[in-house]
């Protein structure tokens, strides 16, 4: 994405029209909440740091929050450290054993960035400025996770916590840009001190230091934490004596949607907020793109025709959401995976029930779980854009948002396959459809591939509803592959063996 974004620049900016139509839109506020203050936009690597940088943040950031938690309170719980833990290293050794990895994966994420932007041609101090202030944030959030598996005691509220600081960092982040007079808000996260940076314009390494004293300090109190409490436990103790919760274990199936609850009510406040807030900014982007046709042609050029209006501002959106949609799905076939090798399943296979009745109980919990995701998104939306008098009906505005849904269906059916036939590549495979087919259409795009390799992509093929009706073929081809790929993964799953 860095190379992409960098090596395009020259192009963006040749039209004079359009390089000031784009210096406008960055100006305008609701573009800053979303993407950050503009910084260096006459140069490649100032464009491309404000184009990707937050985006890039966000995703090593949520990597190293799930893989530090995931390796060491998880680890904990299922008892692999229990041997680790009896031998001579003390719990503070063994954590700080953990988390390095993962520090060290963040390097090695910076360095690419950097490198990337130094192959460019952009200035070598901004390159390693930026590059390392993505590294560095990677970290902070990994010592916050680090920490947080030691203060909690299980896994899922550490994960939370963890996920809750990103959050949180990151909203102060779209605030101080986005309301000039609580600017100061940006020395109080990470994501706003690597806007203080300044990439190739300001070169401040003040921010950075910063934070990385930020993360020593975090990783000192994560260790000290790790002395201070008990094995399969946490600073907060599990609260005893709980009163029993029987709610939804009478079946199968209510117990598929019990497992569900509480990971789709934290993706329903995230989507739902993201999507309140372009339902916000909608009008305000609309309007500029129609005071500027330069830049409306440009993005039209680049295969988003219609932001000048609500309904094709909206509807460009609305497709980006196939992604958070299909990788909640990934990600709940990947723990029916967890589940069944952390033997936590074993019980409930050992019942009187099928191993079909057990897949396909939960496929369609996650199926209607991932429905009402994308119903949240579009309600969101409609409401953010009549709050602030736009016009967009709410069933325009579901339309749009069901209207992703034969693909976050294709990306299920590819998890299921996954889970019959090569469990460890669930979370890759079931991914392949959104994200990769979003990236893979994005770089078609970018490096003017044939028609064909664009087409591979699902995005390709998607209606920009509400702006137009929705097709009926491509979604049709798309739940007739997502069904094959079902019934051959549940027919694989019915096959093996559990836990392999």
């Amino acid at each position: 994405m860095t190379a992409l974004v960098a090596a395009t620049y020259g192009q963006v900016m040749a039209d004079p029209a359009a390089a000031g139509s784009l210096r406008a839109l960055a100006g305008n506020p609701a573009i800053r909440t979303l993407f950050g203050a503009p910084v260096g936009l006459d140069t490649a690597g100032g464009f491309t740091v404000w184009r990707v940088g937050t985006v890039l943040a966000v995703l090593l950031g949520a990597w190293s929050v799930l893989a530090t938690t995931r390796i060491t309170r998880g680890a904990e719980d299922a008892g692999r450290w229990d041997l680790l833990l009896s031998g001579r290293l003390p719990a503070p050794a063994v954590l700080l054993r953990h988390l390095g990895p993962v520090m060290a994966v963040n390097a090695a994420a910076a360095t690419a960035i950097a490198a990337a932007l130094l192959l460019s041609g952009t200035g070598p101090a901004g390159a390693l400025l930026h590059g390392a202030g993505t590294g560095l944030l990677g970290m902070f959030l990994t010592a916050v996770a680090g920490l947080a598996a030691q203060v909690f005691p299980a896994r899922s509220p550490a994960t939370g916590a963890a996920v809750a600081a990103l959050g949180c960092g990151l909203l102060m982040r779209m605030i101080g840009d986005g309301v000039t007079a609580l600017g100061w808000l940006h020395w109080l996260s990470p994501f706003g001190l690597l806007s203080l940076s300044g990439p190739y314009v300001h070169n401040r390494v003040l921010p950075l230091l910063l934070l990385a004293a930020a993360t020593a300090l975090i990783t000192v109190l994560a260790l000290s934490a790790a002395r201070r409490r008990d094995v399969h436990d946490g600073l907060i103790p599990a609260t005893p004596g709980r009163r029993p919760r029987t709610l939804l274990l009478a079946s199968a199936e209510a117990f598929a949607a019990r497992r569900v609850l509480r990971p789709l009510t934290g993706w329903l406040i995230g989507v739902g907020a993201y999507y309140l807030l372009i339902g916000l900014t909608a009008v305000s982007i609309t309007e500029f793109l129609r005071d500027n046709p330069a830049m409306a042609a440009e993005a039209a050029q680049a295969g988003f025709a219609g932001l000048g209006s609500v309904t094709g501002f909206t509807a460009t959106l609305f497709a980006i959401l196939a992604m958070p949609v299909g990788g909640f799905v990934a990600v709940r076939m990947t723990a029916f995976v967890t589940a069944e090798t952390d033997r936590r399943l074993t019980l409930l296979a050992s019942q009187p029930i099928t191993r079909a009745r057990l897949i396909g109980t939960e496929l369609a919990v996650t199926a209607v779980a991932a429905a009402i995701l994308a119903t949240c998104a579009g309600l969101a939306t409609w409401l953010g854009v009549t709050a602030i008098g736009g016009e967009l009906a709410a069933g325009a505005a579901l339309r749009g948002a069901w209207n992703i849904l034969p693909l976050a269906l294709l990306s299920l059916g590819a998890a299921a396959f996954a889970v019959g036939w090569t469990p460890r590549l669930t979370m890759l495979l079931g991914g392949l459809p959104t994200t990769g087919g979003f990236l893979l259409l994005v770089i078609a795009e970018s490096i003017a591939a044939p028609d064909w390799v664009r087409d591979i992509s699902p995005f390709a093929h998607l209606a920009p509803v509400p702006l137009t009706e929705a097709s009926t073929t491509a979604p049709a081809v798309m739940l007739a592959i997502a069904t094959l790929l079902t019934v051959l993964g549940v027919a694989g799953y019915r096959r093996r063996d559990l836990r392999s």
